[in-house]
């Protein structure tokens, strides 16, 4: 039977390669040298990443939300909560910092008390005006206690955006200029101007400045997601390289090792630019993980060259058979591995789309690289001395070898109980499981700006917004006191919801002007009657700055309003409770045969793109496991062969998942990447010991206990090498200071070094206990392509 690649086709490859090495590696050093020069186009993203495909409703009622009111994460927040501020020299520096960040041309407008404006009654113009509340520099202590008073018991307007009564704590809000928020002028506002203008007021006056708001995050955050990318890598090729000489006791081959993996590293950098992709804090892993991934390359390569020297000791011989031997086992190894990642290439989320795309790239380009540069290399060197064989024969490997065989010999039963078990258990934690879609829960815990984070949560109730855009279906429909009454009744549930900050809405506008016409009395700061609605409302039109005023709260039809409220870092399903008590209301209230009603905002968005994503992973991870299944299929030819398969690597899945729900580690984007990763990963074992047990099979006429313990005996020295160098090489992202690269890091360790027990153990269990079902030729057939050429050679040359 003419098979799909064979062993002439591997020996053809082989003769290739061996007989234009230097052709090849100017091949490789010219696309090493055209991808290095792609660098220049790499970006790192400004934005939050967009998990909703652009036509999803959610993202389509934002963007309308957008046209209307304009970029509502354009705000920077900074706070003092300090009784020392209220003194003349201290006071003077705050208005003073306000006046320096108003000079910037990157701020559009900054309010704070240095400029605040307070509304008063002009009655001879039959007008509202905008008076300054402070006049000039602040020379005496009872002077800054005057405005002190003020600010805290006669200006409930501003208590949601500058001004905490209870505490006393003060806050500047200042509003980025809305081009700009999006691109890379925001960071270098931030580093350049903001952060040292901060920086100077703290030194000068000894007071601490809290500082927050989505535009100041998102700048920080994604400066540690760059500051990380040198330090994984670094990490990732100090680990696997240390772990590599550990095993083979030898520079050469690890210096070899490493110059494959970094080649492969500066193709996924080049790759990145070549195609114009934002680095984001997915893409970021893309370098490390090529590292990780590419290294148990090398081991089954160098192994299988270091076993064929010290069978014969003919170094032309031995490269000839690393390639047209290993070639077909490394090909589908990492075309499994590639699969897996491949699949979040179906999901309609375009950082998932992107991460999967370039991730399956590298991968089979780290084949490539590996199978190419390693049997090069070692042709222009001496062979192996006798020392660097000596591995070959560890004594610790064979006892852990040794244990392999007896719990499989003799422990079968056991090792069903202990499956069974953690199996129940793992069940029991699944449901344990819950989904979270916080914007902030993976950021850098340690970092001073999440503190930040939670004093405004503390303090101001959030910093993300939420928005609600009222339609009032006509225009100048907001202004009339039926729909100011129905909207203030939808505020006051958002008051009482502790999630969520006091609203700031044109009806605390239309309040301020009531407070304002009765001489700023705070008594009367209330919607006004429908007596005093008329004549109220004709001081504000009179009002020479009343539509600048009204252009933040309403549209320029008068027909459309807005609810601004900000909300803490809460789960997904506390928010949507939380919805789900809005609509209520709003169907109750702004009923839909009159108002056009919309919740967004960018935490909602986040919120309903992680559940939505959830969704399109839980698909991929299905589709990786039909993928695979497929490819088991085409090389077995056996469906109960695929199910035994599945086993061991599906159970190892179910543990993680029922371990994070024990530890109660939700599922969100970063954590449901593992699965899929870590089930295209642990595969390749399960290739590797099948493809020998089947060649096994045929050498020892098709005695299935032999034909298991030979192929445990000769796969899992290599398996136990890669899978060690997997677990340390992904414990690596256990050191980010993001939570979810760092569960993501630990929970594929955990799940590969399960996933290795599983196919070293419970996977010879199955096969000897199911022998009678498979041991014969028609459920065992001869696979499609042989994963492993062996030909008719036998015996320690086999690896």
């Amino acid at each position: 039977m003419v098979t799909w690649i064979n062993t002439n086709f591997w020996a053809r490859v082989a003769r290739i390669i061996l007989r234009n090495r230097i052709l090849i590696l100017a091949i490789i050093a010219g696309i090493t040298v055209f991808l290095g020069m792609q660098w220049k186009h790499m970006r790192f993203t400004y934005t939050e990443a967009n998990l909703l495909p652009d036509d999803h409703p959610v993202n389509l009622e934002y963007n309308k939300f957008l046209d209307t009111f304009g970029e509502e994460g354009n705000l920077i927040v900074i706070a003092i909560k300090d009784s020392t501020l209220f003194t003349p020299e201290n006071f003077n520096h705050w208005n003073r910092l306000s006046k320096q960040l108003q000079a910037k041309p990157e701020i559009s407008l900054v309010i704070s008390t240095d400029n605040l404006q307070e509304l008063v009654k002009n009655t001879d113009k039959q007008a509202f005006e905008l008076v300054p509340l402070i006049k000039g520099k602040l020379e005496k202590q009872s002077e800054v206690d005057t405005i002190k008073k003020e600010l805290f018991t006669k200006l409930p307007f501003y208590e949601s955006l500058l001004l905490n009564p209870e505490t006393q704590t003060l806050r500047t809000a200042i509003y980025l200029d809305k081009e700009i928020v999006n691109t890379s002028v925001r960071k270098d506002f931030i580093f350049d101007d903001f952060i040292p203008l901060i920086q100077e007021f703290e030194k000068e006056t000894g007071l601490k400045v809290h500082s927050s708001g989505m535009p100041y995050i998102r700048t920080l955050n994604s400066q540690h997601i760059i500051d990380e990318i040198g330090l994984f890598i670094l990490a990732a090729l100090g680990v696997t390289s240390l772990i590599f000489f550990f095993f083979f006791r030898s520079f050469r081959a690890t210096f070899i090792s490493m110059v494959v993996v970094l080649i492969g590293v500066m193709w996924a950098f080049g790759i990145l630019g070549l195609l114009h992709y934002e680095i984001t804090v997915l893409t970021a892993l893309i370098p490390p993980l090529i590292i990780v991934i590419g290294i148990p390359n090398c081991i089954f390569l160098i192994n299988k060259y270091q076993q064929e020297v010290k069978k014969h000791g003919n170094q032309a011989k031995s490269l000839q058979r690393v390639i047209s031997k290993v070639g077909n086992a490394t090909l589908m190894t990492n075309a499994t591995t590639a699969a897996g990642f491949a699949t979040f290439i179906v999901t309609e989320s375009k950082i998932l789309k992107e991460f999967g795309l370039v991730a399956s790239i590298n991968i089979m380009a780290i084949f490539i690289l590996s199978l190419l540069i390693i049997p090069i290399i070692y042709s222009f060197m001496r062979l192996p001395k006798t020392k660097h064989l000596k591995h070959l024969n560890k004594r610790w490997i064979g006892k852990f070898v040794g244990w392999m065989e007896n719990s499989v010999r003799n422990h079968r039963i056991a090792v069903y109980a202990v499956a069974v078990g953690l199996l129940t258990a793992s069940i029991i934690g699944i449901y344990q499981i819950r989904i979270s879609g916080s914007l902030i829960e993976d950021m850098p815990k340690d970092a001073a700006f999440f503190d930040d984070i939670r004093f405004f949560e503390k303090e101001f109730d959030g910093i993300m917004p939420v928005e609600i855009m009222v339609d009032t279906k006509r225009p100048n429909g907001v202004m009339k006191l039926s729909t100011l009454k129905r909207m203030e009744r939808l505020e006051e549930l958002i008051d009482e919801i502790p999630e969520l900050s006091k609203p700031i809405s044109v009806t605390n506008l239309v309040k301020y002007f009531k407070q304002a016409y009765y001489n700023g009395n705070p008594n009367y700061y209330q919607l006004p009657t429908s007596q005093e609605n008329t004549f109220i409302l004709q001081y504000a039109r009179n009002s020479s700055g009343e539509s600048d005023v009204l252009s933040n709260f309403v549209d320029s039809t008068g027909q459309v309003a807005r609810i601004t409220t900000f909300m803490k870092d809460i789960g997904t399903d506390k928010m949507e409770g939380i919805e789900e008590d809005l609509w209520k209301k709003i169907d109750k209230e702004l009923p839909a045969e009159r108002y056009d009603v919309t919740i967004t905002g960018k935490a909602l968005v986040f919120m309903k793109g992680t559940k939505y994503l959830v969704k399109n992973l839980i698909i991929s991870l299905l589709l990786a496991i039909l993928l695979i299944s497929i490819f088991m299929a085409y090389m077995f030819r056996s469906f109960r062969m695929i199910l035994i398969s599945l086993i061991p690597n599906l159970l190892p899945l179910l543990i993680t998942a029922g371990t994070m729900g024990y530890l109660g580690v939700p599922i969100k984007p970063s954590t449901i990447l593992v699965f899929s990763i870590a089930f295209g990963i642990s595969v390749d074992d399960t290739i590797h010991f099948l493809a020998k047990y089947r060649q096994e099979l045929a050498a020892n006429n098709w005695k299935i206990q032999k034909s298991v313990y030979n192929a445990l005996r000769e796969t899992g020295v290599s398996m136990f090498y890669t899978s060690i160098v997997l677990f340390f090489g992904f414990s690596v992202f256990m050191i980010s200071s993001f939570g979810g690269t760092k569960a993501l890091g630990g929970l594929v360790s955990m799940t590969l070094l399960f996933a290795m027990l599983s196919n070293l153990v419970l996977l010879p269990a199955l096969l000897l206990s199911l022998e009678r079902s498979i041991a014969n030729k028609k459920v065992l057939k001869k696979p499609a392509f042989d994963v492993l050429t062996e030909g008719k050679t036998k015996g320690k040359n086999r690896l």
